[in-house]
């Protein structure tokens, strides 16, 4: 991607600007936010899977995104910073791989339905919305025996107060989307391979590393 087609990219955003700008500061306040490796979680749980069109969800700095293309997955990867994603263009650059960026809202993107095998979205900050629009829109693009990996701190969805992962002010649970409110969506259309809190195999440095457990809810969509 030239720089010309990235810096449209980043000013053609779909979604809340609100949102955007909240985010763009959080990523501005400092100069790499994330480790800048693929989370740890997404390494385990892809390891068996044949690479195929993958949707990164919350991409950031796209650690994640980067790391998957090398490994042969066809990447879409969607962010609401710009600021995050033009750091991850440039990685992306660095590396040699390619990457189609979306710089949209998870629910406002318009996403082709059911076209992914596999939709990661590792410890994302989607708000939550009285229709459930950010966990459908997770599950809607998912393909026919594709993979929805989704991957949150345990304990967050019950804290209260500071949390330097979403905002150095006031963080409420109660307005983001946890793995149970996804997991209580899946009907008869879906098999639960697993759903687990288990011991963060954290990459090491940058936001969020002081967590010491994952929630993982792994599933595949049966049609």
């Amino acid at each position: 991607m030239t720089d010309d087609n990235a810096r449209k990219l980043v000013r053609a955003y779909i979604g809340d600007p609100v949102v955007q700008a909240e985010w763009d500061r959080r990523y501005a306040d400092r100069e790499q936010l994330w480790s800048g490796r693929p989370n740890g979680a997404l390494v385990a749980e892809v390891a068996g899977l044949t690479p195929g069109r993958v949707l990164d969800v919350g991409c950031g700095e796209g650690a994640d995104a980067v790391w998957l293309a090398g490994r042969g997955w066809d990447v879409t990867a969607l962010e609401v910073s710009g600021v995050a994603l033009e750091r991850a263009i440039g990685h992306a650059r660095d590396a040699g791989v390619t990457v189609r960026w979306v710089h949209a809202g998870l629910a406002e993107a318009e996403l082709l339905p059911a076209s992914f095998g596999l939709v990661s979205a590792q410890y994302p900050a989607l708000l939550r919305t009285p229709d459930a629009a950010a966990e459908r829109a997770l599950l809607a693009a998912v393909a026919p025996d594709g993979v929805l990996l989704l991957v949150h701190h345990a304990g967050m969805d019950a804290q209260q107060g500071h949390d330097s992962d979403f905002d150095p002010g006031d963080f409420d649970p109660a307005d983001y989307v946890w793995p149970s409110m996804v997991a209580v969506l899946l009907d008869d259309d879906w098999e639960v391979e697993l759903d687990e809190q288990r011991p963060r195999i954290a990459p090491g440095g940058g936001a969020g590393a002081h967590h010491a457990y994952d929630l993982v809810l792994r599933a595949r969509r049966r049609r």
